[in-house]
């Protein structure tokens, strides 16, 4: 597992993230608490725009707001230069409120709605990446009808399975994204794009073979299918584009076995194989473009819960259930996503037991983490899960009528709120009672 770069343990032997005592962010804004190391996030964010500079052409890096997403979060983003993408009128809705410049956001989505799309169009988004021939009809109709031009990119199907779990593989044949490049859907589009008739302006291919990937060779088939496909659109369509936008999914190190490629190494791989096969090509490489979300995020965070029950089942295991679980952090029910964890209060206590970290929900599946070596635990310790910056928050949801937690971002010895916690009377807000109808 892999804490905040700023993360120690401190005097009291408790676990201290940007000069702040966890114990201390514990009792002054409770449990579950998630908590944002800025520190974390603006070197990662950095090490990525240095690593775009040192290619022959130019790689845009566009934050992948999927991830985790918050109107500072935003801002942090946007000031250190990167570009955003959204996938949802939410989220172009925050980064817009946040101060994002629209022509440096790019919107996904493989359903985008009627209204999702006039949102975008009516706020000057820079790049739509185009999904299905349906979207591509209907932004045809809504450009022609409000008299402008929209950039584009395609978003195409590779065929490639990359090693990873089936729910977050996104670039085979049989995928809900993108027009497949292999059965000759994504040339069709391409004809539909370029047609002069219509308001659409076509300036780059995408493509995402999916997320929390080591693997860095599947990138390289990746480039190597796109080129060529950039090849045959030269040829047949006469349409060279500006930028091949690669996608992101970089894996992260969540455990101490994990060893997930540097951003540095994954930047040089897209570099050399981006060249090498422009030049096998014997075309000019376009400009690239990469979509980092939860390698700039994931590492960053860490959840903070307070423990309540111990519960032993003799010859079996012990089960430690904590005040949150999968309302907070639903990836290990999800995609049997695994976590590491520590004792936040005993820091630098060795292991000496090995328990199952449990959920307070009303479900048996419920459970964080199987089989992790702590300290010895009592009701009342705080349970620290690292690597939770990245779908953490993101995909918190209120079953059980849980609050979605709190996240707190530390810097310099202090925190600040940047997403409050729910209360109880947020979780009725939109609803009404019996009274309204009588």
């Amino acid at each position: 597992m892999v804490l905040p770069v700023t993360a120690k343990t401190n005097q009291l032997n408790h676990l201290e993230i940007g000069g702040c005592d966890t114990v201390d962010l514990v009792n002054e804004f409770g449990t579950p608490l998630f908590v944002l190391d800025k520190e974390t996030i603006v070197s990662r964010c950095r090490r990525y725009m240095t690593s775009s500079s040192a290619g022959p052409v130019g790689m845009e890096i566009i934050y992948a707001a999927k991830a985790f997403m918050s109107l500072a979060f935003c801002q942090i983003i946007e000031r250190e230069g990167l570009s955003i993408d959204v996938s949802s009128g939410g989220e172009l809705f925050m980064a817009l409120r946040a101060g994002f410049p629209a022509d440096r956001i790019y919107m996904h989505g493989n359903n985008k709605t009627p209204e999702e799309l006039i949102m975008a169009l009516e706020n000057k988004v820079g790049t739509i990446v185009v999904d299905s021939f349906d979207e591509l009809a209907a932004l045809d109709e809504l450009t022609n009808s409000r008299g402008i031009r929209q950039k584009i990119f395609l978003r195409l199907t590779p065929g490639i399975k990359p090693k990873t779990h089936h729910y977050i593989q996104t670039g085979q044949i049989d995928s809900k994204f993108g027009f497949g490049i292999e059965d000759g859907v994504a040339k069709a589009a391409v004809d539909f794009a370029v047609d002069p008739s219509n308001n659409l302006d076509l300036v780059g291919f995408h493509v995402h073979i999916g997320s929390q990937i080591f693997a860095v060779e599947s990138y390289k088939k990746s480039i190597e299918i796109l080129i060529n496909f950039v090849v045959d659109t030269i040829k047949d369509s006469n349409f060279y584009p500006e930028k091949l936008n690669l996608g992101g999914g970089l894996g992260i190190k969540y455990l101490n076995d994990d060893a997930p490629t540097s951003i540095e190494d994954f930047a040089t791989t897209i570099f050399e194989a981006a060249v090498f096969e422009s030049e096998k090509a014997g075309i000019d490489l376009p400009e690239l473009a990469i979509e980092p979300g939860r390698s700039i995020v994931g590492n960053a965070a860490v959840t903070l819960y307070r423990i309540g029950t111990i519960k032993e089942v003799p010859g079996v295991r012990t089960y430690v259930s904590v005040d949150g679980g999968m309302s907070d952090n639903i990836r290990p029910m999800l995609y049997g996503a695994t976590y590491g964890a520590l004792v936040a209060n005993k820091a630098g206590d060795e292991p000496v037991k090995t328990v199952t970290v449990a959920g307070k929900h009303c479900e048996s599946g419920d459970v964080i983490i199987k089989d992790v070596e702590l300290p010895e635990v009592e009701v009342g310790d705080i349970l620290c899960t690292p690597a939770t910056g990245a779908y953490g928050f993101a995909m918190a949801n209120n079953f059980n009528m849980q609050r979605k937690p709190a996240v707190v971002m530390v810097e310099g010895g202090k925190a600040k709120t940047i997403i409050e916690r729910q209360t109880y009377e947020d979780l009725i807000i939109n609803q009404s009672s019996l009274d309204d109808f009588e």
